[in-house]
């Protein structure tokens, strides 16, 4: 069971998320002379009635697994993820939806923020939440982008409501690039020639999973090892910029310590994997990691209270000091997320060979493995 306090920390970093949160910019081809990296945009839409609990908790616990699954290519890919959530007209909403984003903390606070509920007749909003995803969504047009979207849900659409259907926002997509595969939860016999026909009008893929996405958390004997080094590399975190930027910056690094260990070291992986230690804006050390900020450009307003007494010279060498603590952290967490990384592909042949291989984060990693070959994407076995 989740506490209180965790519960209201996912609330307000949700909040947050919206108004501070940055996008890590992919660096142009052009000015490094190098390839451009591969691009995924993948969007999810979930059925969030009460029927869905279980899934949508799991997924809760994966997003991050999930990501690094995406990020696994090589050369590593730059990603964007996006949100729909649907449930049915009476219901507290029809559709929400939270555009495609490269701060995964973000989506990470949007997906706590779902919930299940709602719901009752058999039937859900999915062509409206459909058209959200194809239409809504911020799709690169670049046709080298893999964009897919995953529809994920156990009823059928309401096919006499007004508005676009599915077999119109199929073919929509498909002039977008955009590829759809369907997951359906459950094996309600209404549903299923409906994702199918979805799925192949999508040029995606269709599997049916268990109601609950059948889920399994993975423990690895590097978990402990790497919430403490997190709990570390959260004490060279420089909050800088705006209020709601240093809040947005607090709150990420308060989840992460407050999540389950794998989740915590699944989030460590992927940030390891970029460099950084908070996605999105409003942390110092990245922030002149990357280029975004130079230090002639400080400004002290902008900085925790008790960094502004420092003198320029005071402030330069507390910078320069913080750097090398977290090149030093950065270097071990990349090389025990490795081990870790090793650990877990062992673990998951042997679910697979058990047959525990079904799971919801199990298929979306398979079906973008074998799309990505689409795009010339190549991922190892």
């Amino acid at each position: 069971m989740k506490t209180n306090a965790v519960k209201l920390l996912a609330g307000s970093l949700a909040a947050l998320a919206v108004t501070a949160f940055g996008e890590l910019k992919p660096k142009a081809a052009e000015a490094s002379g190098k390839p451009a990296k591969p691009r995924i945009e993948v969007c999810f839409v979930l059925d969030t009635t009460g029927s869905m609990s279980g899934l949508l908790e799991g997924a809760k616990q994966k997003i991050w697994s999930i990501a690094n699954e995406m990020v696994s290519a090589r050369p590593t890919p730059e990603i964007r993820v996006g949100l729909v959530a649907y449930r049915d007209r009476g219901d507290a909403y029809v559709v929400k939806t939270f555009d495609l984003s490269r701060d995964i903390d973000a989506v990470y606070a949007n997906l706590r923020g779902f919930s299940a509920g709602g719901g009752g007749d058999t039937p859900e909003s999915v062509n409206e939440a459909l058209y959200q995803a194809v239409h809504k969504m911020d799709w690169s047009q670049d046709r080298s982008v893999l964009k897919i979207i995953f529809l994920v849900g156990d009823a059928p659409p309401h096919m006499a409501y007004s508005g676009p259907k599915y077999p119109e926002i199929c073919q929509a997509a498909m002039k977008r690039d955009l590829i759809i595969n369907t997951v359906q939860c459950g094996s309600l016999a209404e549903t299923t020639p409906i994702w199918k026909e979805i799925a192949q009008l999508g040029e995606g893929s269709y599997v049916a999973i268990a109601p609950s996405g059948g889920m399994v958390a993975i423990a690895t004997p590097m978990d402990a090892e790497l919430a403490e080094l997190n709990r570390k590399l959260g004490r060279t975190i420089v909050a800088y910029g705006s209020d709601a930027a240093r809040r947005s910056v607090a709150a990420k690094q308060l989840a992460a310590e407050a999540a389950p260990a794998a989740v915590s070291a699944d989030r460590l992986t992927f940030n390891a994997r970029y460099g950084v230690a908070v996605q999105g804006e409003g942390e110092l050390l990245d922030s002149l990691a990357s280029g975004k900020l130079q230090m002639s450009e400080l400004q002290k307003e902008q900085l925790p209270a008790d960094w502004q007494k420092l003198s320029k010279a005071e402030l330069a060498a507390k910078i320069a000091k913080q750097q090398a603590e977290r090149r030093e952290l950065q270097a071990q967490i990349l090389k025990l997320s490795q081990a870790r990384d090793a650990f877990l592909v062992k673990e998951r042949q042997r679910l697979a060979a058990a047959g525990q291989g079904d799971s919801f984060d199990a298929k979306v990693s398979q079906a973008i493995r074998a799309q990505a070959a689409r795009k010339n994407i190549e991922y190892g076995k």
